[in-house]
């Protein structure tokens, strides 16, 4: 069909004129609602019982591997998860200390992370030239085996 006959150019959408709209449905939270455990929340993707809608009753069950990344991930998602809470509920007291509690178990946790995954040097420089091009690339075996 021509866009041309039609009556409508390219990008651009129409909708019937009986077009039904969304009907979104957002429970509300109640004060101090249950939690999951970070390590569960993260994996059903809210920190909220009550919120746990799964599609079509697929639910995911899947474990993370317990390494200091996805503890770190873990902490970042109940985080945020409490961030949004705290939007609705800023008088929520218990909910603020457990965000407060998290943000600085993450913020060790980010600190450990650094120091152990430090670059083992720096960027090389010598006078007014920036060597990094030379250095031997990490598939270069022989160059990168320490003597």
């Amino acid at each position: 069909m021509d866009h041309k006959q039609s009556g409508s150019r390219h990008g651009e959408g129409r909708l019937p004129s009986m077009a039904p709209l969304a009907n979104p449905y957002v429970p509300f939270q109640l004060e101090s609602p249950p939690k999951y455990e970070p390590r569960k929340a993260l994996v059903r993707g809210t920190l909220y019982p009550g919120l746990d809608l799964p599609f079509m009753g697929m639910v995911n069950q899947k474990e993370q591997p317990v390494t200091p990344k996805t503890e770190l991930q873990t902490l970042g998602f109940a985080i945020q998860e409490l961030a949004l809470y705290l939007d609705t509920h800023p008088e929520d007291k218990e909910a603020l200390e457990l965000y407060q509690a998290y943000q600085k178990m993450y913020h060790k946790g980010m600190m450990e992370h650094n120091d152990r995954c430090q670059m083992k040097h720096g960027m090389p420089s010598q006078g007014d030239r920036y060597r990094w091009l030379d250095d031997p690339w990490p598939w270069e075996y022989a160059a990168n085996k320490e003597g």
